[in-house]
């Protein structure tokens, strides 16, 4: 039987479940890009409110692309379970924080009547980096992309998540309502800022007066958002289904460490987060940073070394001493850069991350963490190596992480299976790299389409783990980098 409302009786009462009157919910909150991350992240926080008896905190989620998230919960009555699982114990948990999912390509007026409604006071956004339709050199609009055009030109039928923000405030401000507190929760440096400054020029392309407004009383309060989801696989709803009676096509996995950083500067009401575990904070940015060029950078050097050496998942990679040493030495490169917050013990952290990367019952793809490279490069290595630079310290292991980047735009395993580049710049990558002829050409190639200019010293680096990697392979290149240290 498929998980839904009428079904819900005959899960086994060990389940948990919501326990508050789901029709009584109001939707506080509008999440762009209802993936799988946001219905085990920031959902699971609302999920919490709502079971506190705060019923002001139900979810409407936005799809800005696919059906396909709506297609799976519509059935089942916007009932979903959240899977935690760690070593060998499963926990469910079935969620009705969702109330529903809207797709914005078939129905852009409902969007913007949900973010536009009177019970909306915040929004939260999970759309990927790429999502935010930035350029990585200025940080601006990427005007010449045709869904920011379409927006630029026009916001009857918004395509882009900052034309739905902008279309919306525009209606909200008209009709006299609050502002919004409007949160970006993607890897991103001071995503709140990037956002606000999205918003604010998609705004003032419309209207000048309505960009004031908008600046003086809305809020894009920065954060740091940290779990480990996997993408759910046929096995992962099979086994699921054996073990609560039930088959949910939209469910999540993930790890039991949670965590949400959040700058305290909102516009207006909101759940009391602190009572929920999510710290608030005047200051994200440490957070952020350490997030970021520890967990983050050491996922996508594991995803392109790891991946071309035949490693599926992220436990692969760290089970092996080569794999797991690789890892800290990169940590010992990094932290130097960092100005971890008060709360941060560094020690602890890259320990309680080593736990986390290991646990074998994620199945976490080394391949999910690579798509997307080039919208993540920028922040996860290129700048923790900019910063070692800066410092004169020891960056060995993290010019190997971009040399296997730039090592995986060929498109073939070390075992010389093909894959597809899966990233919104593989066109310009292959392009710039169809010319390059020797390893040093090829990183410069590549990095500059990240427009990014590495010094002689890092170059020459780069180029050396690259060929390296070319010649004998990404576990042999890690052997002889940890030989040569």
């Amino acid at each position: 039987m498929r998980l839904s409302n009428e079904t819900l009786a005959a899960v086994p009462a060990s389940v948990a479940r919501p326990a508050y009157d789901r029709a009584a919910v109001k939707a506080g909150v509008v999440h762009l890009g209802i993936g799988a991350f946001h219905r085990a992240h920031q959902a699971a926080v609302f999920e919490a409110a709502l079971a506190s008896g705060d019923l002001r905190w139900g979810v409407i989620g936005v799809s800005l692309r696919s059906a396909s998230v709506r297609e799976q919960m519509a059935p089942q009555d916007g009932l979903y379970t959240l899977l935690v699982r760690e070593g060998e114990v499963q926990t469910p948990q079935i969620m009705g924080v969702v109330q529903r999912v809207l797709v914005a390509p078939e129905d852009p007026e409902a969007v913007i009547a949900a973010l536009a409604s009177p019970d909306t006071h915040l929004v939260t956004l999970t759309i990927t980096e790429k999502g935010y339709c930035l350029d990585r050199k200025t940080g601006k609009l990427m005007a010449e992309d045709a869904d920011v055009a379409a927006d630029l030109a026009g916001l009857e039928r918004p395509r882009t998540a900052a034309g739905f923000l902008v279309a919306a405030l525009a209606r909200r401000r008209a009709q006299g309502l609050a502002p919004l507190s409007i949160l970006s929760c993607d890897n991103l440096p001071h995503n709140g800022a990037l956002l606000k400054g999205a918003v604010l020029a998609m705004a003032e392309a419309h209207d000048p007066a309505l960009a004031a407004w908008i600046a003086e009383t809305c809020s894009f309060p920065a954060t740091m958002v940290d779990r480990i989801v996997p993408a759910t696989t046929d096995e992962d709803i099979a086994g699921l289904a054996a073990l609560i009676g039930a088959e949910d096509r939209a469910m999540v996995k993930a790890e039991p460490f949670l965590q949400w950083v959040i700058e305290d500067a909102f516009a207006g009401e909101r759940p009391d987060f602190a009572a929920f575990g999510v710290q608030l904070t005047d200051a994200v940015a440490p957070w952020e940073e350490a997030k970021l060029r520890l967990l983050n950078g050491a996922h996508s050097a594991i995803a392109y070394l790891g991946g071309l050496a035949g490693d599926a998942f992220v436990h692969d990679f760290v089970s092996t001493a080569q794999g797991l040493l690789f890892v800290e030495r990169l940590w010992d490169e990094v932290v130097p850069t960092l100005d971890p917050p008060a709360g941060l013990d560094v020690a602890a952290y890259r320990k309680q991350l080593m736990a986390r990367f290991a646990n074998s019952a994620l199945q976490h793809r080394t391949r999910q963490i690579a798509m997307d490279g080039s919208q993540k490069l920028p922040q996860r290595l290129l700048a923790p190596l900019t910063a070692v630079r800066g410092q004169g310290g020891s960056f060995a292991a993290i010019a190997l992480g971009i040399a296997a980047w730039v090592r995986w735009q060929a498109g073939t395993t070390d075992a010389g299976e093909s894959f597809a580049i899966d990233d919104p710049a593989a066109a310009a990558l292959g392009a710039a790299l169809a010319s390059a002829e020797t390893p040093r050409e090829r990183v410069v190639a590549a990095l500059g389409v990240l427009g990014f200019v590495p010094d002689e010293e890092a170059l020459a680096a780069v180029a050396a783990h690259l060929d390296s990697l070319e010649q004998s392979g990404a576990r042999a290149a890690i052997i002889q980098f940890l030989g040569e240290k």
